[in-house]
């Protein structure tokens, strides 16, 4: 068995896209040694700023032989047939077999496929990947044709420790590679994957992804730790600075204490967006006036790369100062009209009308939330105009943030300022969600103006596209919703929100009767993260509930009876006692779970049948909304239905009693649905 090694050498990979060309490049090559019948240990890829690499171990040095027999045309069959299997077996006649096949006699070729070395397959493969790799954006250079993400320079193919000469865009493959741009930038000549990972990591380059994001953070940690500082924990700022050094150095860094007046959120996001710097906190958790830059230098460096940065930042801050002053010298309101400069979308209007129809959208649904209603349209009403000051013209994820500042200065009430710099949220799973009442209000108002207004003009998600985020804005109400216990019915809400738009084409009960259908789906996706079955979910809907609260307490307390003894029983003699009552009610033209029928008394176990599916039901009505104490209740529907059925031939040839029977199993149908819809139940 064999190892290969594949570098593909170019200029800078964008960092977004490393971890996804490391993938796609282990699972093509992988897939395309497969198809040729090779056998080998996982693919190991790794990713730097200037190379992709590829290690598999365990290949053999062929491919396997084949034999693969064809059957050909009966004997005696036209000569025109017969030349024609021959010619796509490449045999002649006499290395033909004539077998009876009990059907006849047939000719049968036996084809022996001799292996081929597998340097030959690797040639092919590692050109076929290339020459297809699915880079998000890419380029042409020179006079060539062929597109890779950036130029490239060179290729490192070994196999057995041999070079495969694989040929791209000019560049012939080798047996050298390079090393840090700076530190190291001679070629070397390497032998294999270990002879490859140690020369490297002498010419400064960690070439695992994964330990350079843990070099730096560990760096970043010490380096805060030394200044008396904390580290703000980045994910995505480290996956990004990951990608954009082979040599990580974590250097510390301060800026003037005047930039101090500014938010942290500003500082933060101009460090961040601008320059990959990580921010410092103090132990009180608020700013400090350090950062840290990683570099792609030895520390060696330090003095002249810090002062460096430090001008840099003392540059981008003065401008966000410069932008906080300013906004400072008009009011939050005056930015308003200035709304009506931005369109929202094509026949949706403007951010203007937009910030119109939450004022009232918010004061209509604040008294569901709890919150004061002239604080929810003041809210609704300054909620976007930041959009139209300086900050957020440089700094847009900075949208509702600022907003908060500024009303703030302006003397709003903190509710309504809360209010302001929370309506975006939750933007996901994992986002912080709104608990203040106004808060809760406008931020509800926000994603369902939203919803019904592209769904009124038709724009809804299809398939795996959700251009304007439909999908994140119906998961935001419903952690919305259900984290802060709000009961309100969203087909109410949705057709009010529809009568807020000048014109949809689209009439308001569509829109309410399709999203009521999103928002069931985007329900089940929420739920079963939470371990509850999609059937589950379906039956608690019980059609068209739309009070998502009352859906989830359904679910819950339907999900925690069927894991019972006598729920799963229970559900197994609903669906014997709704099939008959199904199938006779056909026969009958009668609807028995839908029509009461009278029940004059009867054998001992209708009786007690009957007896239980009356207090049953009196208990149910008197649990409203405790879903688990109902669920209860039909608990003590077990025994009776078992002994029912056990004891009690429905179809009795006597018409009273089969009529009296089939109500009776129509009436356990209708009880329980009542609850909820068990016809949904799976298994």
């Amino acid at each position: 068995m064999a190892e290969f090694l594949l570098e593909l050498f170019s200029e800078e990979i964008p960092a977004r896209m490393q971890a996804r060309a490391a993938a796609d490049l282990a699972q093509m090559i992988g897939d395309g040694l497969s198809k040729q019948g090779l056998t080998f240990k996982a693919p190991q890829s790794y990713v730097t700023p200037r190379r992709l690499a590829l290690v598999i171990d365990g290949l053999p040095e062929a491919t396997p032989d084949i034999s693969e027999e064809r059957r050909g045309p009966r004997v005696g069959s036209p000569e025109q047939a017969l030349e024609g299997f021959l010619k796509g077996a490449g045999l002649t006649l006499d290395q033909c077999e004539q077998r009876d096949t009990g059907k006849g006699i047939f000719y049968f070729a036996v084809i022996q496929k001799t292996g081929r070395p597998t340097a030959e397959v690797i040639k092919e493969v590692v050109e076929q990947t290339m020459a297809a790799f699915p880079w998000p954006k890419s380029m042409r250079w020179g006079t060539g044709t062929v597109r890779w993400v950036r130029q490239l320079q060179s290729i490192l193919c070994l196999f057995a420790g041999s070079v495969v000469p694989v040929e791209f865009g000019g560049v012939v493959s080798g047996n050298e590679t390079r090393g840090h741009r700076f530190l190291a930038p001679v070629p070397f000549a390497v032998t294999g994957a270990a002879d490859y990972r140690s020369k490297l990591a002498k010419a400064s380059v960690m070439l695992d992804p994964a330990e350079r994001r843990q070099a730096i953070l560990d760096q970043a940690r010490e380096a805060a730790s030394k200044a008396g500082l904390t580290l703000k924990e980045d994910d995505g700022l480290l996956a990004e600075v990951t990608g954009l050094v082979e040599w990580p150095t974590v250097m510390t860094g301060t800026f003037d204490e005047g930039f101090m007046a500014v938010p942290d959120e500003v500082l933060v996001t101009s460090m961040r967006s601008h320059q990959k710097y990580f921010s410092l906190l103090k132990s009180d958790g608020t700013l400090a006036n350090r950062f840290l830059v990683v570099a792609n230098m030895p520390k060696s460096a330090e003095a002249q790369i810090v002062s460096g940065n430090q001008r840099v930042l003392r540059a981008r801050l003065s401008d966000a100062k410069f932008f906080w002053d300013t906004d400072l010298k008009h009011p939050l309101e005056a930015w308003v009209p200035k709304l009506t400069d931005r369109l929202y979308y094509q026949g949706l209007g403007t951010v203007a009308d937009k910030a119109a129809r939450l004022s009232k959208l918010a004061a209509h649904i604040a008294g569901l939330t709890g919150a004061d209603a002239t604080q929810a349209a003041r809210a609704g009403y300054l909620a976007k105009a930041d959009l139209s000051s300086d900050m957020v013209g440089e700094f847009p994820e900075l949208q509702g943030i600022m907003g908060r500042y500024y009303a703030l200065k302006d003397k709003e009430t903190a509710a309504v300022a809360d209010a302001i710099g929370d309506h975006y949220s939750p933007l996901g799973p994992t986002d912080a969600c709104p608990t203040g009442p106004v808060s809760v209000a406008v931020a509800l108002a926000d994603k369902i103006d939203t919803l019904a207004g592209f769904f009124g003009i038709g724009e809804k998600p299809t398939g795996s596209k959700d251009p304007f985020a439909l999908r994140r804005a119906a998961l935001g109400i419903i952690r919305l919703i259900l984290e802060n216990g709000v009961r309100i019915s969203l087909r109410e809400a949705l057709m009010f929100a529809h009568g807020l738009y000048a014109a949809l084409p689209t009439d308001a009960t569509t829109v309410a009767n399709e999203l009521a259908l999103f928002f069931a789906d985007r329900m089940k996706n929420h739920l079963r993260d939470k371990g509850v079955g999609h059937d589950r979910i379906t039956a608690a809907f019980r059609g068209a509930d739309d009070d998502l609260y009352r859906v989830e307490a359904r679910a819950k307390a339907l999900d925690a009876f069927l894991a019972s003894d006598d729920g799963r029983n229970l559900v197994v003699a609903y669906r014997r006692a709704a099939n008959i009552a199904r199938i006779e009610g056909q026969k009958d033209g009668t609807d028995y779970i839908s029509t009461r029928h009278d029940f004059t008394g009867g054998l001992t176990e209708e009786n007690a049948l009957n007896d239980a599916l009356t207090q049953v039901k009196a208990e149910t009505a008197a649990a409203g909304e405790d879903f688990t104490a109902a669920m209860g209740s039909m608990a003590k529907l077990r025994a009776p239905v078992d002994a029912f059925f056990d004891k009690i031939t429905v179809n009795s040839a006597v018409a009273e009693e089969r009529q009296r029977r089939l109500g009776l199993l129509g009436r356990i149908c209708d009880l329980m649905n009542n609850t909820a819809d068990f016809s949904a139940i799976e298994g």
